[in-house]
Parts: C-alpha cells; structure tokens; sequence
C-alpha cells in the first residue's frame, strides 16, 4: 500500500485524464449490468406469450440495446485511450525524471552501479507503469465495480442462490494472498537480471576492440549468454507460479458456477425460480466470475509492474548528498584564487585520500599537482567543482566557501579537460560549442586556434562539420584533447582544470598541447595534474603530493633543488 500512496504521487499532475477514463469504465460497467437485465425481460416476454403489447415493449427493449451497445464503443474507446495516454506522458515524464535525478547524483553514487543495469530502470522499469496505470488501475476498478453491480443483482432475483455463488470467494481471496507474496520476488529478481545483462552488453559493446584483440569473443558471448538465462530462469520462476495459481482459480470458479446451475436447477424443478430468473442469472453469473477470474492475471502483473516500479523509485527518492545549501549564493565575477583549508577526504568505503590539505593559487596563476597514481590528485580536482565533500576543512574560490555558493554557478566558472576525453556522437562544431550552445562559428574557430587544433580540423574533408564518432573515435587521441581544450577555453571559464592532458599522447603532440595550454596561461587560473614534469615546468606553485599530504611545495626550480622526490621525478624523466 505504502508503494501504491507512493506511486499515486507521480500520476496526479494527470489527473483530469483519468477521471474521465475512470468515468467512462465506471459508464461501461453499468450498461455491462444493464445488457443482462434487458435480455432477461425480453426472455420473459416472450416465454410468457408475445401479443401486441408484448411485442411493442420488444421493440422498446431492442431499441435500449442497440443504445447501450453504442454507448459501449463510446465508453470503451474513452476508457482505453485515455488511460493509455495518460500513462505514456506519465512513463514519458519517468523517463525524464529519472534520468534527471542520475544526472544530479553526486559523482560516488555511481562508484557501484552499472551503465546498463540504470539504463534498464530508465527505458524498461518506467514501461511498468504503463501496465500498472492504462490496465491495472482501470481494470481493478471496472472488477470491484462490476462484482459488486452483480452481486446486488443476483440477490435481487434469488439470495439463496447469490450466496451460493459467493462461495468459492474467499478461497480465492486466501490463494491471491499466497500467489502475490510467493510471486513478487521473483518478478523483482528477473528485472534486476535484466538490469544486469544489459549492463553487460553495454560493457561488452564499448570494449567490443578490447574483446575482438584478446580474441575473447567466445568467452564474451558465453557470459552474454549466461546472463542472458539467469533473467530467463529467474521469470519462468514466477511464471511457473502463475501457470499454478491460474488454473485454480479457474477451478475454484467452475465450482461455483457448477453449484449454482445444479442449486438453480433444483430451484426450477420446485417452481420457485422462474424460467428469466434462471435466464439472468446465468448470465450474470458470466459478469459475476469474470472480474475474479480477471484476478489472476491482474495479480501477477501488478506484481511484475510493482517490482519494476520499486527500482525506479529507488532512483527518484534517492538522497542528493550533494545540493546547494538554503540560501546559497551564485558566485559572480569570479577571479580564480582558489584554497584549501585543512582539506582531508576519505571514501565511504573507508580508506583515507588527503589528509590536512592546506595551499593558495592567486587568481591566473597555474597550480600543478603531481605525485604517484592513487594519491588523490584528481580527487583534488573534483572537489573543488563539487563532485565530492571533504570530509573535513573548507575550499574558497575568490574567498568564497563553495559549501555558500550555488552548485551550477561554481561549475560554469570551472571548465575541466580530462585525461580519457569524452566527445558526443556529433560534429566537431557542435562538441567544442557544447557549453556554449550560442556561440557562433567565429567563436569556435578562435577556440580552436587558441587549443592549437583548427589546422587539424581544416585538413579534415568537412571540417567543422565532420563527425567524430561515438566518443570520439574518428579522432586521435591528440585531437581528442586538444578538441577538449578548444571547449574549454569557448567557455572562458576563469579556471581550467587540465588532468592529465599529455599523458596518452607522442612528443609531437604533447608539444601542441604544450603550445595550448601556453596560449591561456596567465589569461585562466589553470589546475594541471600531469606524471610528465615537462607539461608544468613553467607552474607557479607545484605541489608533491604522496601518502595523503602535500609533501614538497614550490617552484620547478625550488622542487629540483631541494633534492627530494620531485628532483628524482624530474631525473628520471630526464
């Protein structure tokens, strides 16, 4: 129930849509009611002797018929549509929201989640709600409606008879219960299976080169496969289930259709009953089973559409651990100075990464960190742009905590180029103009010339306009992050975070991205993290940082005097 309230939240902005479905089925169960009892009179009539009048009345009764039959298509084509229109703008707007929320999270909550598997709760778990709304909303009610319109029927024409047809009612009740608390579980595993092999698939489809390279192509499409069945068995779980619960409750009800016809037929032979009563309840006995037969299948998808639905809720009620504190300020005129405070960071996994981190960078000026793999160089990055919290110590921009300013105006003034570069399946134009959708052509060209990049893309055979692929496949890895720079310098935001930008790159290459980030220095504050000590030689402050401290500070030249681990850094490196 507590699910259910929930999931009544998200379709009330609907609301006028499904009044007037609600309505329409609640219309279509009454001429269902009605249909019955027409026919009956006109039963008796005619077992009764037509004359004139009776006739006339026949003519009447066809008349009404042929209304409420109309008045069904009417009522139907209502009922239908719009509860489906309703639930598809309803699973349309999940589908936004959700990705929404992701797109908001902070950057640890997807530290154990899979690409495919949060893909799944967004196309394939929201469809759940269209079942759940266009069908099993309007159809739980048209069944109450219609057992309890019938019900009150058959006592009208023989009690005795109406409470023999009740009979089977609570055994169906009692299997119901068993059915949803055995079934639900099993639903829930299938579409976490789902989750998982598409999680798989996209993995295996973006490291498809790695695969076809290592020739793992069997070995792949063998743990494809086992995925693939794990979702297979888990569903023919609960459907083995469902082909249970099914044929009992079609029992169940055969038995009482079977009292009722032999208890009826009693009724007749003492002259109790009439031949139109005996008509009419029959045929509303049809009425009758029908909504509880309808159970069964109501029930397992309801349990199938609620074990989707809770994934999908997980994602929307979620915590943002990360969000702009009440009354949050938008950082305006940014300069660049930024500090850190006695700064220490841990993962909730445990496991210290900075430890009393404590340095100012004056506003243009280039910060360079360097230091071993893993000792939370680009930790350092992110939580200045607030993908992270430290856990402890304070970050200012221009004097300004970053806890006090707004989280979109902190991220326009930081633009980052990183590492394992990611473009979008679109024109060169269009990825260095990406944050800056307004920009015209002169302005991306400047940017390019500025990232040292635009006598590239003009010996390419459509220029701006050639497409780099999916992340940026048609493109080297040099013009990937040079690509990157151009964007980031488009943004003219006032730092620049460069992490790793010459490390998968040859010395030709690195010298042009050299030559770029030369272009900016002194214009931007720049944050660089770099192994190769030749990229951030000419860094105002450079920082060692190693076993969660900073462990040297200072120039290039100071660093190479003091004689310590940036001086064995710089020999190595020759």
């Amino acid at each position: 129930m507590k699910l259910l309230l929930r999931l009544s939240k998200e379709a009330v902005r609907y609301r006028l849509l499904y009044v007037i479905a609600i309505f329409s089925t609640l219309m279509l169960t009454v001429i269902n009611l009605a249909a019955p009892k027409a026919l009956s009179e006109m039963t008796g009539i005619v077992s009764n002797g037509v004359d004139e009048n009776g006739m006339k009345r026949i003519w009447i009764l066809t008349a009404v018929l042929i209304g409420l039959y109309l008045g069904r298509i009417l009522f139907r084509f209502l009922s239908n549509y719009l509860a489906h229109k309703a639930a598809w703008y309803l699973v349309g707007d999940l589908r936004t929201r959700t990705y929404d929320k992701l797109e908001r999270m902070h950057i640890g909550y997807f530290h154990d989640k899979q690409t495919g598997d949060l893909m799944s709760r967004i196309v394939n778990d929201t469809r759940d709600f269209e079942l759940l709304y266009a069908h099993m909303i309007p159809e739980t009610i048209t069944n109450i409606v219609t057992f309890i319109g019938v019900l009150i029927m058959l006592l009208t024409i023989n009690v005795k008879l109406a409470l023999i047809t009740c009979a089977p009612i609570p055994l169906i009740f009692i299997s119901g219960i068993i059915f949803s608390k055995k079934v639900r579980p099993f639903f829930r595993a299938s579409q976490k299976k789902m989750g998982e092999l598409n999680g798989k698939l996209q993995d295996n489809l973006s490291g498809l080169q790695e695969i076809q390279s290592f020739g793992r192509e069997e070995y792949e499409t063998q743990q494809v496969d086992e995925k693939n069945f794990e979702h297979v068995k888990a569903m023919l779980k609960a459907l083995k289930i469902s082909a249970i619960f099914h044929p009992c409750v079609e029992f169940i009800s055969s038995i009482g259709t079977i009292l009722v016809v032999a208890f009826g037929g009693y009724l007749a032979w003492k002259e109790s009953l009439r031949v139109e009563d005996v008509v009419a309840f029959l045929l509303y006995l049809g009425l009758f089973y029908a909504p509880i037969t309808g159970l069964a299948n109501l029930l397992e998808n309801m349990q199938q559409s609620m074990a989707g639905a809770e994934r999908v809720i997980t994602i929307l009620d979620a915590p943002c651990e990360i969000k702009d504190k009440e009354g949050a300020l938008a950082l305006k005129d940014v300069k660049g100075e930024i500090r850190f405070e006695n700064v220490s960071f841990s993962y909730e996994t445990g496991g210290k990464i900075l430890d009393d981190i404590s340095f100012e960078c004056e506003p243009g000026k280039m910060l360079a960190l360097v230091g071993p793999t893993g000792v939370g160089k680009t930790t350092m990055t992110k939580l200045i742009s607030r993908f992270y919290e430290p856990t402890n110590g304070h970050i200012y921009i221009d004097g300004n905590d970053i806890n006090d300013i707004t989280i979109e105006s902190l991220r326009q003034n930081i633009s980052p180029v990183l590492q394992d570069t990611f473009l979008f399946n679109g024109t060169i134009a269009e990825n260095i103009g990406y944050a800056v959708p307004d920009a015209d052509m002169d302005e991306i060209i400047e940017a390019a010339k500025a990232a040292n990049i635009h006598k590239d893309i003009m010996n390419m055979p459509d220029g701006y306009d050639t497409l780099v692929g999916e992340r940026g496949l048609r493109l080297s890895g040099g013009q990937k992050q040079r690509v990157a720079i151009s964007r980031a310098i488009l943004r003219k935001s006032p730092i620049i975070v460069l992490d790793e930008a010459t490390a998968s790159v040859d010395v030709e290459t690195e010298k042009q991205i050299q030559e770029a980030i030369n272009n900016i220095t002194g214009k931007r504050t720049i944050v660089a993290i770099a192994h190769r000590l030749s990229t951030i030689r000419n860094a105002d402050l450079i920082l060692v940082i190693e076993n969660c401290h900073i462990a040297e500070r200072g120039t290039h030249e100071e660093l190479v005097a003091l004689g310590g681990i940036y001086s064995r850094m710089n020999k190595i490196q020759g």
